[in-house]
């Protein structure tokens, strides 16, 4: 025993002598490069290439930014963006602030309805700047049926918070102050402001953000027109000691959007509900402190009849240190916590062995990975018309990358002339998993696509162009688990053009010059996260393109297929509109990601008699759908111009 005491010793007193010695020459090694490197910056042609080496480090960035953003194009729409965003910024903050006059009619202004609000505020260790100032927020409303409910849990060092709040208690009775015993955390302090609460609608306020004066009055209004039990609104994010016209972001957000609420708590601020959607629940639940508002907003909006965004910012959340906005690491807990709240609402929902995982967009922003019930037969329907080795890369990589193997691919051949394509349809006929069926006519892609659907075995249908190319590996199952959902209509893949710029992300209606339909992030890099975040989890849209559209196959008859007076073009966003019609989600993930070569196949829209087709299938289109366009895009905010892809402000 001692021997080997002595031997395991001799062992590591050589390793430690070793590490010293590799230490001792890294060393030396590092000071004669540090003489060498000060004698290069001494040198004459050193100084001398000071300018070229300062042009090349400026190339070098901007190589980056064409990297990330696509192009030097997508470069100057985002500082041009960014200009605007500053022009916009002006009349979001103080400056659009109701002056005298606004004031005394949103004052005088008598609701159908008597309801009185109580916001609820816990309180722990506030500033004294940052708690006057929420307060005088409140009481700057213009609805004046408010109650403020305090609940304090400060410590014996902050004794200044409840002489500050009862200050404000004396002069407004529609205050209410309670001082706690202990600090119970932010969810049990909150849940001692409801129980302070008298409200029939009850808000949610931090103690160290700020309301906008008009923010209660725009709720009742909705409250009042729409009967709405859940509101939130856009908000703005300022630097932590300045005013909020010192805005670091700006978060405009689409209507109530389940796959997005489930991804990233987008709502966030200034949640305004029905107190009877608690149903005698807590309000906060301790276990998710650092995420409670997300699995509060995804227990209540379940729960709601009516959810109503309205879109214009009227929260200003402040970042500064201490804060969640500035820092998620401020409270690390509440990645865990977060991840929770979303896996009991997705239990709640019937879901079951799905996975939660953080993006590189943010901590709490998730890829939501959900379990593939069986193994169904997918039918990919690709119409082709020549074009041998456009078909054969599409193909080759169905089968070459493709991890989901129970599906068949029927090619839709229109019209072709040349004897290689021919041959190549031979070659693929000897996979079980394919056939070549004839379509007759002219061009018409609708009918294409039906006719094909018409020959299809099985249960899911996956549309596919033949200048496509797959990417990701799992692109089958990352498009199966959204469309084997009830909920769920269409599904969308991520598309980008051979140079890594995006061609597809989701479509909005009504964007684009002809005011139909266009595609988001339109040509942006493929690295880039989007806005807000958005190129990184699956969310619902109004549309996605059908180069690459999976659905099932009972919902694609039961929307009647693609509509054949649509022979070109927008036949896929009029698709996305029939199921929206009927009650589905339309989803796009960023997960199932593919090349498209757009427009080899059939050649671009912009020239000539394409030109003059696309113009007379839009003006179908806005016809169709007039009233839908009319209402906007539920996925897309308003404040956002339709003239570009980059949510860019409307100026």
């Amino acid at each position: 025993m001692e021997n080997d005491v002595k031997t395991l010793y001799e062992k590591e007193r050589i390793k430690v002598k070793e590490m010293e010695e590799r230490r001792r020459l890294a060393e030396e090694e590092n000071r004669l490069l540090s003489a060498r490197l000060e004698i290069i910056e001494n040198s004459r042609i050193y100084r001398m290439s000071a300018p070229a080496r300062k042009l090349k480090s400026s190339l070098d960035r901007n190589i980056k930014r064409i990297k990330r953003y696509g192009s030097l194009r997508g470069i100057y729409a985002k500082l041009k963006n960014k200009a605007v965003e500053v022009r916009v910024r002006k009349r979001l903050g103080t400056a659009g602030f109701p002056d005298e006059k606004k004031r005394a009619e949103e004052e005088a202004y008598v609701f159908d309805r008597d309801i009185t609000v109580s916001i609820l505020t816990p309180l722990y260790n506030t500033p004294e700047k940052y708690l006057r100032e929420m307060i005088d927020s409140v009481r700057a409303q213009t609805y004046k049926k408010w109650q403020l409910c305090l609940a304090d849990g400060s410590d014996d060092a902050h004794g200044y918070v409840g002489e500050i709040c009862r200050e404000y208690a004396a002069q407004d009775e529609r205050i209410v102050y309670k001082k706690l015993e202990e600090n119970f955390g932010i969810s049990g302090n909150t849940n001692e402001c409801v129980k302070l609460a008298t409200g029939e609608y009850i808000g949610l306020f931090d103690h160290d953000d700020i309301l906008h004066p008009s923010v209660l009055y725009e709720y009742m209004k909705r409250i009042c027109s729409d009967n709405a039990d859940y509101l939130y609104c856009d908000e703005a994010t300022f630097k932590g000691d300045k005013d909020i016209d010192h805005m670091i972001v700006l978060h405009f957000k689409p209507d109530f959007a389940i796959d997005n609420l489930r991804a990233n708590n987008y709502i966030c601020h200034f949640s305004v509900f029905k107190r009877e959607l608690l149903g005698g629940d807590e309000l906060f639940r301790s276990e998710y402190d650092g995420s409670q508002d997300h699995d509060m907003i995804l227990r209540l909006t379940s729960r709601a009849k009516k959810i109503v965004h309205v879109p214009r910012i009227l929260y200003y959340w402040r970042s500064h240190p201490a804060s969640v906005a500035a820092n998620i690491n401020a409270k690390t807990y509440a990645i865990d916590a977060a991840k929770g709240a979303v896996a009991d609402h997705l239990k709640k929902a019937g879901f079951e062995n799905f996975r939660i995982t953080s993006t590189r967009a943010f901590e709490t922003i998730f890829r939501l990975s959900y379990e593939i019930k069986e193994t169904p037969l997918v039918s990919i329907v690709i119409p082709n018309k020549e074009h041998r080795e456009d078909l054969k890369r599409c193909v080759d990589s169905i089968r070459e990358k493709s991890t989901y193997e129970n599906y068949e691919i029927i090619i839709v051949e229109n019209n072709s002339k040349g004897q290689e394509i021919r041959d190549y349809y031979e070659e693929l006929k000897k996979d079980s998993r394919i056939r070549v069926t004839e379509y007759h006519g002219a061009f018409n892609f609708s009918k294409i696509c039906n006719t094909g659907v018409k020959k299809a075995k099985g249960e899911y249908i996956l549309l596919l162009n033949n200048d496509t190319e797959v990417i990701s590996i799992n692109w089958m199952e990352e498009l199966l688990m959204y469309a084997q959902r009830d909920d769920v209509g269409a599904v969308g893949a991520k598309l980008y053009y051979p140079d890594d710029t995006i061609q597809h992300a989701g479509i909005v209606l009504g964007l684009g010059a002809h005011r139909t339909a266009g595609h988001t992030h339109y040509r942006d890099g493929r690295d880039i996260l989007g806005y807000m975040g958005r190129l990184c989890y699956a969310q619902d849209v109004s549309a996605v393109t059908g180069a690459c559209l999976m659905v099932r196959k009972k919902l694609y008859d039961e929307a009647g297929g693609l509509d054949e007076d649509f022979a070109v073009s927008l036949n896929d966003v009029d698709f996305c509109l029939k199921l929206r019609q009927l009650g589905y989600l339309n989803v796009f993930t960023p997960f199932a990601e593919l090349y498209h070569y757009e427009s080899v196949s059939r050649g671009a829209d912009d020239k000539g008699a394409n030109a003059e087709r696309y113009e007379e299938e839009s003006e179908r289109f806005r016809e169709k759908w007039k009233e839908v366009l009319e209402a906007g895009d539920p996925y897309y905010n308003p404040n956002f111009s339709l003239d570009h892809s980059d949510f860019r402000l409307k100026t």
